[in-house]
């Protein structure tokens, strides 16, 4: 849709109105024709939140910009970005079905929880203090160091450890970025007379903001199980007992 809407020019609507649209269009699709469940839409809307929060941060202080008109934006930043973050959530969701991923030796929900909020915190904090962001991937790989992700190819049972996880879908979005950016999803201070590269020092950030993305889907999975093992327990001892007659 951004190649399209690059090369294309819509004179009836601006092009970040018609990318909302297409990408709401799109998000509809998936959930009515199941391919995303009801509460995993519920996971990407939260994105959506997380993600417009930072990105009206981001472009306040000039981290990037949108430079086109629309109607549909909300202090400088058009709505259809937290699609993008969206994307990212789906992606994980998508994963943990197809792949039948499998969490062996989670740290604990207080630990991956703190760590989360310390990262996006950082996203915040690092324009007015020092950027903490070496350190929390130092305090990553000690909380993480024995927690591996197990998933099923053809058939096949494979692990890795969860932090080498983090960063290889860090790096694919961060290419990812690039081609973003090339068809003009947003604009980099450096980019604006003309496309260069995404600076490698994203994929850092795009690391810490996928394992921000997979502890949020693993806990709310987890919260999931242990529900519908409280129901199944109640159910299971919901037994009529016989009167004696």
């Amino acid at each position: 849709m951004l190649m399209v809407s690059g090369k294309i020019h819509l004179s009836f609507i601006y092009r970040y109105d018609f990318l909302l649209l297409a990408c709401i269009a799109m998000q509809a699709f998936m959930y009515f024709t199941n391919m995303e469940t009801k509460d995993e839409l519920l996971v990407i809307t939260m994105f959506h939140l997380i993600g417009l929060a930072m990105e009206i941060f981001k472009v306040h202080m000039g981290s990037w910009s949108y430079p086109e008109i629309a109607y549909t934006k909300v202090f400088g930043v058009p709505l259809y970005s937290g699609f993008m973050y969206a994307s990212v959530a789906s992606y994980i969701c998508q994963a943990w079905r197809w792949f039948d991923l499998k969490i062996i030796k989670w740290p604990g929900a207080f630990r991956a929880i703190a760590i989360t909020i310390v990262i996006y915190l950082n996203f915040f904090t690092h324009h007015f203090m020092y950027d903490l962001r070496y350190v929390i991937m130092i305090l990553l790989v000690l909380i993480f160091f024995k927690t591996k992700v197990r998933f099923n190819t053809n058939g096949n049972i494979r692990s890795m450890p969860l932090t080498i996880a983090f960063m290889l879908i860090g790096f694919f979005v961060w290419i990812a970025e690039n081609i973003a950016t090339f068809f003009g999803a947003w604009k980099y201070a450096y980019q604006h007379q003309s496309w260069q590269m995404v600076n490698s020092g994203k994929i850092t950030s795009w690391f810490l903001m996928i394992v921000i993305s997979v502890i949020i889907v693993i806990e709310l999975k987890f919260v999931k199980e242990r529900r519908e093992q409280a129901v199944a327990l109640f159910k299971s001892n919901d037994v009529p007992k016989t009167l004696p007659v």
